[in-house]
C-alpha cells in the first residue's frame, strides 16, 4: 500500500480480543469484551475481523468477569449484567414467531420489570439517539440511535465499518460479516460510556483557544476588513479567540469556473501577504482557521497545482478529483495544499464537506484530517466538521451545519446537542444566531448567545447578506451591551471549561450532560427536558421561548434537582427537588451553581489571551466542603500526554462561620503556570468576615477583603503557584441565606411598568397582602375603574396564579 505516514498509522495489538474470552464454532465468534459488552460475530464463510474498524481500535479491555456453560449445543456466558444463550452455529436471527430461538441476551437487574431480552433485529425503540451528520446533510438528519436506553441495553452494528490496516489505509468491509457490539448496563450507563471509549478510543483534548469567541462570516473580507474587524472588537473590549474565515479566501471565479466553493490559494487581492496577517492576529492572541472542502478537488489555477499533476502523472491539466480512499490523493491534499497553509500561520482548518452525500467518506476525510493536524507533539490536532457518525469524539469540533434564523431553531437545538451524550460527544457547535433566512430580532440574538456561553463551543457564523446582524454593534445600545457582557464572560470561564474538558478526556464524563439522566421524567416533558449539567458544578435551564411584551420578562418554568443550588449571577439559593417560576429580563439566564461549587475564572474579560491567567477568580458557594481539581497546561501542544501540567486541588472546607480554602500543588511538573498569580477569591453569599488569615506554605501573607454586594472578597497578589496557600476566614453569622422569594420577582416587574405610581402603591398592597388569592383577584379586577389598562390586568391575574404555586 501506499505509505501515508507516521500519523496515520495505528497500533494493532489490542484491536484483537484475548482468546480466553472469545468462543468460536462454524460460522460464529463470541467474544466478551466487558462484563456489560459483548460481541457478535456471524459469517458463513468463517471470515471474521481482528483489525481496527472505523468505530472500534480495542477490543481487549482486560479480563471481564464471567461464567460459561456449554455443550455441543448450546452456548451460555453469564456475566454481573447478562445471561447469553446461544444454539451453535444456527444464524442469529431467530423466527417472526420467536425472534429469540437462536440467540438471546437477558438483562440481569435487581428490578424484574427491566430483566428483558435482547435478540438479533430488536427494535430498540426505547432507545433514546443521539447521533446525526448535521442539520443540513439531508438523510440521514435525524437523530441515531445512541447508548442510552430506557431498556438499559443497545447495540451498535458494526458491519459496514471499513476496516483499518496497520498503515493507517482503510479497506472494504467483508462482505457477508456481520458484527454486533452489544451493551447490557441496566442502570450503569456511565460505565458502559467508559466500556465505549475504551474500545473506540479517548475524547480528544481541543486546544484550550478553541473554548474562547469564534468569529466567523459568509463576507467578502480583505485584509483591510480584518484589521477593521479585530480593531472594533478591542475596542468594545470583547475578546476574541479565534476568526474562522469562509470561502472568500481564496479565488473563487478563475475563467471558466464560477462560484468554487474549493480553494487552496489565497486571493491576492484580497490578502496580498497571508502570513504577515496571521502573524499579527496570533500577537493579538487570535488564532486563525480556514473552510476548504476536499470533494470539490483542485483545480489549475491552484499555486501548486502543477506539483500535484506531475506527481499524480496527471497531463491535461484538468480538475484533479478527490477521493479520500485514495492514499496517494490523499497525501497530496496534506503535503501539496494544507501543509503550505500551515506554514502560513494557519491554525485548522473546518472541513464543510459532505463527503459528495457519503457518510463513510465524510468520516475519511475527517479522520485523516484530523490526524494529520496532529502529527507529531508540537500540536494538538484540532478540525471543524460535520459528524461523520462513527466515533464522532475521536474528531472535535462538530459542525452542526447551516441553520435558519428563527425561534424553533434555537429551541431544537439543546435537545439535539444535549442528547450527543448518549453517544459520548460534547464538542458541538451550532451558528450563533442562526446562519439564514428569517427575521433578525434581538431578543432572539440574545437568547441564542446566552445559550452559546453555556455550550461547549460559542461560534457566531450567518450567511451572505447585509442584513444579518452578528456583530453586536449592529443592534441597538441595549443588546449590545447585553450581548458583550456574555461574550466576556465567555472568555472569563476558560479555565473551568478547559478543566472540564480535561475531565472529559480523561473520564468520559461529557462535559454537557442531559437532566434526564437523574431525572428520566423530564424527557417528555417540554418544560423541563432542555435542562442539562454544564460541567460537574453547573445546571443549565435554557430560556428559548419569546418574552411576555407586557411585563417585559420571560416567563420560564424549570426544575431545580437534589440538594441546595444557587443562581450563578444573583446568588439566590434554591431548596432543590422542586419546580419554580421565574421571570427572566433579557439580561438574564438561569444558570444554577450547587451549594459548596468551586469555579475557577479568568480574572480578566477584555483580552483576547486564551492562555493560563495570570489573574485567578475562584467562586465559592457556600454550604457544603468540597475539592475541585484545576487542571492547566500550554493548550495547544500534545506535551500534556508526556507529563507536561499541572494539576492544583482547591480545597473548600466549610463551617457556618469558618471557611477555609487550600491550593495545593498534587500532580504534574513545575513551569507549566506562571510563577506567580494574583488570587481573586469571591465567598457567594457571605458577610464581611472578622478574621482573615492567610499563608504561603508555612509564611504568612497579606491579603486585602471587602464586600461586594452579596459577596465577600479577598484578594492576594503575587503568590507563588506551586506550594499550598491557605485562606481562612472567620466571622459571626457571616453566611446570608438568600432564600429566592417570588415576591422580589414580582416587585420587580411591578417596578418597571408604566403605571402611575399611587396606583402601584396600591397594586402592590393588593399583591402582597395576606388576603385569599381569589379576594386579590377581585381588588385587582377593579382597579380597571381607576384607569389600570386590561392588559395589566390580566399579567396581575397571571402573576398571582404564580404566586399561588409557590
Amino acid at each position: 500500500m501506499y505509505p501515508l505516514g507516521k500519523q496515520f498509522e495505528i497500533d494493532s495489538a489490542k484491536s484483537k480480543s484475548d482468546a480466553k474470552n472469545v468462543f468460536q464454532g462454524n460460522c460464529y465468534r463470541i467474544s466478551v469484551i466487558s462484563d456489560r459488552v459483548v460481541r457478535l460475530e456471524y459469517s458463513a464463510t468463517n471470515a471474521f475481523v481482528d483489525n481496527p474498524t472505523q468505530l472500534i481500535k480495542k477490543r481487549d479491555l482486560g479480563k471481564p468477569d464471567f461464567g460459561v456453560r456449554q455443550d455441543d449445543n448450546i452456548l451460555e456466558i453469564t456475566t454481573k449484567y447478562f445471561v447469553l444463550t446461544y444454539v451453535k452455529g444456527q444464524p442469529y436471527l431467530g423466527t417472526k414467531m420467536d425472534p429469540t430461538k437462536n440467540l438471546k441476551i437477558t438483562l440481569r437487574s435487581r428490578e424484574k420489570d427491566r430483566q428483558k431480552d435482547w435478540y438479533y433485529g430488536h427494535p430498540e425503540i426505547r432507545n433514546m439517539n443521539g447521533n446525526m451528520v448535521s442539520v443540513d446533510f439531508g438523510i440521514p438528519r435525524e437523530l441515531q440511535k445512541g447508548l442510552y436506553s430506557l431498556d438499559g441495553f443497545a447495540s451498535i452494528d458494526d458491519s459496514n465499518s471499513r476496516i483499518i490496516i496497520n498503515d493507517g489505509t482503510l479497506l472494504e468491509p467483508i462482505e457477508g460479516h456481520y458484527d454486533i457490539y452489544v451493551f447490557m448496563y441496566d442502570k450503569d450507563f456511565r460505565q458502559a460510556l467508559f466500556d465505549y471509549f475504551k474500545m473506540t478510543g479517548s475524547p480528544s483534548l481541543i486546544p484550550r483557544y478553541a473554548l474562547g469567541n469564534w468569529w466567523s462570516r459568509n463576507v467578502t473580507y480583505d485584509e483591510k476588513g480584518v484589521e477593521d474587524l479585530v480593531r472594533k472588537f478591542e475596542k468594545k473590549k470583547i475578546p476574541l479567540s479565534v476568526l474562522l474565515f469562509d470561502h472568500d479566501w481564496h479565488y473563487r471565479n478563475v475563467g471558466e469556473y464560477k462560484g468554487l466553493k474549493v480553494g487552496y490559494t489565497f486571493n491576492k487581492a484580497l490578502f496580498p501577504n497571508p502570513k504577515a496577517m496571521t502573524d499579527n492576529l496570533h500577537s493579538k492572541g487570535i488564532r486563525v482557521g480556514l473552510v476548504v472542502d476536499p470533494m470539490g478537488g483542485f483545480y489549475p489555477h491552484e499555486t501548486y497545482y502543477k506539483q500535484a499533476s506531475e506527481y499524480l502523472e496527471i497531463l491535461d491539466s484538468k480538475v484533479i478529483l478527490f477521493d479520500p480512499l485514495n492514499p496517494k490523493v490523499l497525501d497530496v491534499l496534506f503535503k501539496i495544499f494544507l501543509h503550505p497553509l500551515e506554514a502560513q500561520g494557519i491554525d485548522f482548518f473546518w472541513n464543510d464537506s459532505m463527503g459528495g452525500g457519503d457518510v463513510n467518506k465524510l468520516w475519511a476525510i475527517n479522520h485523516y484530517m484530523y490526524l494529520d493536524s496532529g502529527r507529531g507533539t508540537a500540536q494538538r490536532p484540532m478540525l471543524l466538521s460535520r459528524n461523520g457518525l462513527c466515533a464522532p469524539h475521536r474528531y472535535p469540533v462538530l459542525y452542526g451545519g447551516s441553520s435558519e434564523v428563527s425561534w424553533a431553531a434555537l429551541k431544537s437545538l439543546p435537545f439535539q446537542y444535549l442528547n450527543a451524550a448518549n453517544i459520548g460527544v460534547s464538542w458541538w457547535s451550532h451558528d450563533v444566531g442562526g446562519n439564514h433566512g428569517g427575521v433578525e430580532d434581538g431578543e432572539l440574538y440574545i437568547r441564542y448567545l446566552q445559550l452559546g456561553v453555556f455550550s461547549p463551543i460559542l461560534r457566531f457564523h450567518g450567511a451572505r447578506g447585509p442584513y444579518y446582524k452578528r456583530e453586536p454593534w449592529l443592534w441597538d445600545v441595549k443588546t449590545e451591551n447585553i450581548a458583550a457582557d456574555y461574550l466576556r464572560l465567555r472568555h472569563r470561564f476558560i479555565p473551568y471549561l478547559y478543566t472540564e474538558a480535561y475531565n472529559y478526556t480523561k473520564s468520559g464524563t461529557p462535559l454537557i450532560q442531559p437532566f434526564y439522566y437523574n431525572y428520566m421524567w423530564v424527557y417528555d416533558d417540554e418544560l423541563y427536558r432542555n435542562q442539562y449539567y454544564f460541567g460537574s458544578q453547573l445546571l443549565v435551564c435554557p430560556i428559548l421561548d419569546k418574552k411576555d411584551r407586557t411585563m417585559n420578562r420571560t416567563v420560564h418554568r424549570f426544575f431545580i434537582p437534589d440538594g441546595v443550588w444557587y443562581d450563578f449571577v444573583t446568588g439566590k439559593k434554591f431548596p432543590g427537588n422542586r419546580k419554580y417560576t421565574s421571570f427572566f429580563k433579557e439580561s438574564e439566564y438561569p444558570v444554577f451553581a450547587h451549594a459548596g461549587s468551586i469555579i475557577p475564572l479568568g480574572n480578566r474579560s477584555d483580552y483576547n489571551n486564551t492562555g493560563l491567567p495570570t489573574d485567578l477568580e475562584v467562586q465559592i458557594f457556600p454550604g457544603v466542603s468540597n475539592t475541585y481539581t484545576l487542571y492547566e497546561d500550554d493548550g495547544v501542544t500534545s506535551m500534556y500526554r508526556e507529563g507536561y501540567y499541572l494539576k492544583t486541588n482547591i480545597d473548600y472546607n466549610y463551617l457556618k462561620n469558618n471557611y477555609t480554602v487550600i491550593f495545593r500543588s498534587v500532580d504534574g511538573k513545575s513551569g507549566i503556570v506562571p510563577e506567580t498569580r494574583n488570587y481573586k477569591l469571591v465567598f457567594r453569599n457571605t458577610k464581611q468576615a472578622t478574621d482573615v488569615i492567610a499563608y504561603f506554605n508555612s509564611t504568612q501573607i497579606e491579603t486585602e477583603n471587602y464586600v461586594d454586594g452579596n459577596d465577600f472578597i479577598v484578594k492576594i497578589k503575587n503568590c507563588p503557584t506551586v506550594g499550598q496557600l491557605s485562606v481562612n476566614c472567620k466571622g459571626k453569622d457571616i453566611e446570608i441565606d438568600a432564600v429566592r422569594l417570588i415576591n422580589d420577582e414580582v416587585n420587580s416587574i411591578l417596578m418597571d411598568l408604566k403605571i402611575d405610581t399611587y396606583l402601584k402603591e396600591d397594586i402592590a398592597a393588593t399583591m402582597f397582602s395576606n388576603e385569599s388569592i381569589s379576594r386579590k383577584r377581585i381588588a385587582i379586577r377593579k382597579m380597571k375603574k381607576r384607569g389600570l389598562d386590561k392588559n395589566y390586568i390580566s399579567l396581575f391575574l397571571r402573576l398571582l396564579e404564580y404566586i399561588s404555586e409557590v
